[in-house]
């Protein structure tokens, strides 16, 4: 069996049958998996020596990229970064209610023939999304930031098993610290501020000061939330504070081992907010991933979405890109990451929620990221695919392996005939930008937990050269929403079709449509 050292991915996921009864059914081809795997990655020193043996057999890759730069990033001889100096500065008290008016029941759903988002909602998204996408298309520089990650908070109400922000002893962001990055972003040209977590709301009224705070300079803010905590106070509060969006995290209908996500739970709260979403102007949509233990969820999710006319943003379920144990509470023995023999069911899926794109369902992903899920998923993996084929068990399914490939999104063949995954021209560090909860900042989520200075939001440190050579691995190992969706989106051809769309064709309905060529 051939594996890519420098593309090890999720093989090392699937677990060995525990039971002796399972055993009989273990193929030939797994049994050289699981060997292969196990002998790689202890000359790689992936594992520390206390966990090779039985456990180490069921485990999650420790990280999916090159070594060398796995090692610049999470080296433990680097020293400390630099938070950002306190200044003992605070955020004013919020004025509430600033609209009475809105704190009425709004009564029956609008009708969609009659929803229109009013001109101070439109001029606030154009302030917030279209004017730093021209600024960083004309102004020198590499460093233009139009989208923020504020994390907040670390601490989280739920205990989600592939997330890697788990540890409730870590300090949430101080009032200071995000005064100083919303007046930081404001001054380098950024209008989109997400407040991220844990779970953000644990803090409501401190988020209620950041909402007031962001949106008085003009930010277009959503709050991502598991919406356990977004109660109708709440979100009355951030309604009025001037929030635009609500991007709710949603990963299975009910309750199911190790996704807590689930929208029974959360139902209540949400369709409070969604009867409201236009007396307050904001919009709503469904974050969800995509993970092996919830294909089914994931329809069942998008169809309520969609009768809700709800937008859907989808991910697809990866293991850690760098080596972080102390960021990963359920690294082993993980029922939520997707193995090889799942990629025909993914597949399925995939294919699936294609035809309700173009069906009309409102989703912010477009048709050639959702294709590039199958690309993603095999090109990740570490499997010689010429061998073990395109579903993982030695089967090509219909047609040829080349004629798989030749009509396959994401994957290209380099000059030495090996394939890999496209490059996508990533944003990170350029577009694109971390605030950790102590000031310090990052290019991107895979990279929250890295030791490497970037720097912080008195002197960030994003070096071109630096982030390029980064990107040649990572690239290759990431499939993160956020980052592949401002790529896409990063086209001017793209953004004025989208615009004519949304003006002419929906006529500002608020109706969320993908980007697409």
């Amino acid at each position: 069996m051939t594996i890519d050292r420098h593309r090890i991915g999720r093989v090392q996921c699937v677990p060995r049958p525990q039971k002796e009864s399972e055993c009989k059914h273990v193929s030939a081809l797994q049994t050289a998996w699981h060997l292969a795997v196990f002998m790689l990655q202890r000359r790689r020193r992936c594992l520390p020596a206390q966990l090779v043996g039985e456990k180490s057999m069921t485990a999650a890759p420790k990280f999916r990229i090159d070594v060398a730069i796995n090692d610049l990033l999470v080296s433990p001889d680097r020293q400390a970064r630099v938070r950002a100096e306190p200044l003992g500065l605070s955020l004013p008290d919020p004025v509430f209610p600033q609209f009475p008016g809105r704190l009425n029941d709004p009564g029956p759903e609008v009708p969609p023939e009659k929803r229109r988002w009013g001109l101070d909602k439109i001029t606030r998204a154009s302030r917030g999304w279209l004017l730093p996408y021209v600024r960083s298309r004309v102004l020198p520089g590499d460093f233009h930031p139009i989208t923020a990650y504020l994390f907040i908070e670390y601490k989280c109400n739920l205990d989600c098993w592939y997330c890697w922000s788990f540890d409730n002893k870590v300090k949430g962001m101080t009032e200071d610290v995000a005064r100083r990055s919303i007046d930081w972003l404001y001054d380098r040209g950024c209008r989109v501020v997400a407040l991220m977590g844990g779970e953000p709301l644990l803090r409501p009224e401190f988020v209620h000061k950041v909402v007031y705070y962001a949106a008085k300079r003009g930010f277009w803010v959503y709050i991502a939330t598991n919406g356990r905590l977004l109660r109708p106070e709440v979100a009355d509060r951030l309604g009025d504070a001037g929030v635009a969006a609500f991007n709710f995290a949603m990963d299975a209908w009910d309750l199911k081992p190790g996704l807590p996500k689930a929208l029974v739970p959360a139902r209540k709260n949400l369709e409070y907010i969604l009867r409201k979403q236009y007396a307050n102007g904001y919009v709503v949509f469904f974050n969800i991933n995509i993970c092996r233990n919830n294909l089914e969820d994931v329809r069942l999710l998008t169809e309520y979405a969609h009768d809700h006319r709800v937008a859907t943003d989808y991910h697809i379920n990866e293991t850690p890109m760098l080596e972080q144990d102390d960021h990963f509470k359920h690294l082993y023995d993980n029922p939520t990451y997707i193995r090889p023999e799942d990629w025909q069911a993914v597949d399925q899926l995939v294919d699936w929620l294609i035809e309700k794109n173009r069906a009309g369902y409102q989703m912010v992903n477009s048709v050639q990221r959702l294709q590039e899920i199958k690309a993603f998923l095999r090109m990740s993996s570490g499997v010689d695919l010429r061998k073990y084929g395109w579903n993982g068990d030695g089967t090509h399914g219909n047609g040829s392996q080349a004629e798989l490939l030749a009509g396959m999104p994401g994957i290209v063949q380099r000059p030495d005939g090996e394939l890999q995954f496209a490059e996508w021209n990533c944003r990170a560090g350029q577009n694109n930008v971390i605030i950790r909860t102590d000031g310090t900042v990052a290019p991107c989520f895979p990279m929250y937990g890295a030791t490497y200075d970037w720097g912080n939001i008195d002197h960030a440190r994003f070096d071109g050269e630096q982030l390029a050579g980064m990107k040649k691995t990572c690239q290759q190992h990431c499939f993160s929403t956020l980052n592949h969706n401002l790529a896409y989106c990063y086209n001017d051809a793209r953004v004025i079709k989208w615009l004519w769309s949304s003006v002419v064709k929906n006529k500002f309905q608020g109706r969320l449509r993908s980007f697409e060529d």
